[in-house]
This record gives structure tokens, C-alpha cells and sequence, in this order.
């Protein structure tokens, strides 16, 4: 009974531990310096199972392509306008913060209420393809538990549900 108390006290404070070290910050991790688009392209996948693009097939023997695939936004209007809209959806999302938005580019940060976690979020007016590109990527971690894919697939349905 007495090794069942003190593994329950050890669990007890790992866990206070691994939230106070969120609430700090200490697991945000860094600000990638390599977002935005270069020739015709969002930043590849992740090399771990943490990040989602709709540009996954420009990187036929990446490792993680498959798991990273998600079709792009269709438009709703033109390129800018549905950015802007796309803008609004995400400024209504719980932790969001929007951090650059041009008419053909929009880029936000996702942070999680309690660990602090934060995701780069970006979507492209790609004009070749008339379609919104999107990439969403945790910053640490080795998976995301599908989040980032929820994320986008989230934006998806409220672009689709808006007139």
C-alpha cells in the first residue's frame, strides 16, 4: 500500500511538473523562420506525424507525405476574399492569433489552453491552381493526435457553411 501511495505522489507531481512547465512557456517551442511561400510553395511536412499540407505530393518521397496529405480550400469568391474570410474563421477559434495577413496570405499561431502548445497555421492563395493552400504544423512534439488535421478540416466546414 505504501509503493502505491508514493507512485501516486510521484504521477501527482509530474503532472503538476508538465503543466507548470507549459504555463511557463517552456513548451512552445520556437518560431519556425522559414514560413510563408517560396516558389509556389508552403515550408514541406514535418519529418515526424505532427503537420498537415494541402501540398504533400510536391514531396513524393518525403516520409511522412501520406500521413501529411489534406486537399486545399476551395474558393469562396476570389483568392483575397476568401482569405478574409478564412481570416474571420480563424480569429473565431479558441487560441488563435493572427499574426500576418496579406491578400494572398494569411499566417496564425494556435496555443493550447493548458500545456501552451502552439501550431503554425498558414494559408496561400495559390493563383495557378485557384485554390487556398494550407499547411498546420506543431512546433514540438513527436505527433499531434490529429489536431492539426482537425484544425484545418474545421476552417474547411465553416468556409463551407459561410455564404
Amino acid at each position: 500500500m505504501l509503493i502505491i501511495k508514493w507512485l501516486a505522489i510521484v504521477v501527482l507531481l509530474v503532472i503538476v511538473l508538465a503543466v507548470a512547465a507549459g504555463q511557463l512557456g517552456f513548451l512552445q517551442g520556437t518560431a519556425p523562420t522559414d514560413l510563408g511561400v517560396r516558389d509556389g510553395k508552403l515550408k514541406p511536412p514535418s519529418m515526424t506525424e505532427n503537420s498537415v499540407t494541402s501540398q504533400a505530393a510536391l514531396y513524393p518521397d518525403h516520409p511522412q507525405r501520406k500521413y501529411a496529405d489534406t486537399a486545399p480550400l476551395a474558393l469562396k469568391g476570389d483568392g483575397p476574399a476568401t482569405l478574409a474570410k478564412i481570416k474571420a474563421i480563424v480569429e473565431g477559434m479558441e487560441g488563435a492569433k493572427v499574426v500576418k495577413s496579406e491578400p494572398g496570405y494569411l499566417y496564425a499561431q494556435f496555443t493550447t489552453k493548458l500545456m501552451k502548445y502552439v501550431d503554425d497555421v498558414e494559408f496561400w492563395f495559390d493563383p495557378a491552381a485557384n485554390v487556398i493552400q494550407v499547411r498546420s504544423a506543431s512546433r514540438v512534439g513527436r505527433g499531434d493526435m490529429g489536431v492539426n488535421r482537425r484544425r484545418i478540416e474545421a476552417v474547411r466546414a465553416a468556409l463551407e457553411a459561410r455564404k
